[in-house]
């Protein structure tokens, strides 16, 4: 297979690509982050040695859909990975216990470490430290913002997604290097306020839908079904727990 020499080995980022027809294009040892290929159709494909990390649904290989292997292979490996798919209150007060067990762990874990390591950046991904103000940032947004109302909960240590772009009013610094004492304050905080409103939790206000904060910020500004916040945040602090420890195994040499 001839190839017209262009792109390999560049960087391409920000660029839509939606509807393109690709055809004889060779990605070997490509990598692909904050990729959307929702809707992706790949035919004569041949693929060997791909990692795949995201959110997965509606896969089809070969005529089998292999969602459904692949998560029900997460649950039989983390048996609380589904207690964090929770139906009513006393399961999201149930959820957010584990959480806290799982993150007083790894938290552990990481302030037995070498504070400079905290800063360290593995592979392209964040590093423990921006990890936690993440997800700092995704509390005060479906929490703070959305659920409570907040229209400006931010903390200047906040840090959104890298996809998200610059938003007038959301601090987004990435060189900044606070200490893990710091970090944590800010993260303890944050926890409890979950506490706070899991535990008050009740039906009706689970079924509800959010009452939309008028000014500008992220999440938009409508109305998001409480159930659908509280589930982000679950997903968040589950999937970036998880991140924090692959991480901190490559780090400590484990």
């Amino acid at each position: 297979m001839g190839f017209t020499d262009g792109l390999s080995g560049k960087r391409l980022e920000r660029i839509d690509l939606s509807g393109a027809f690709l055809r004889q294009v060779e990605l070997r040892d490509a990598r692909f982050e904050q990729v959307v290929l929702t809707g992706t159709r790949m035919r004569g494909v041949e693929l060997g040695h791909v990692t795949i990390d995201g959110d997965i649904e509606d896969l089809v290989i070969n005529g089998v859909d292999v969602a459904p292997f692949v998560y029900a292979e997460l649950d039989r490996r983390y048996p609380d990975r589904a207690k964090m798919r929770p139906t009513d209150p006393a399961g999201f007060r149930a959820a957010w216990d584990i959480l806290e067990r799982l993150w007083d762990g790894t938290v552990a874990r990481a302030r037995a470490m070498r504070p400079e390591l905290l800063h360290e950046s593995v592979d392209g991904e964040w590093s423990f430290i921006e990890t936690l103000r993440h997800l700092v940032f995704a509390t005060d947004a479906w929490v703070g913002r959305v659920i409570l109302g907040e229209p400006r909960p931010w903390d200047a240590l906040d840090l959104p997604f890298d996809g998200m772009g610059d938003v007038p009013g959301i601090p987004w610094d990435r060189a900044v290097r606070p200490s893990v004492d710091e970090v944590l304050a800010l993260r303890k905080d944050r926890m409890a306020m979950v506490r706070r409103y899991v535990d008050g939790l009740t039906d009706e206000q689970l079924d509800a839908d959010t009452i939309p904060v008028t000014e500008p910020g992220w999440p938009d500004s409508i109305s998001y079904p409480v159930r659908e916040c509280l589930l982000i945040v679950l997903n968040e602090e589950w999937q970036h727990r998880l991140y924090a420890e692959r991480d901190l195994d490559i780090l400590s040499g484990d």
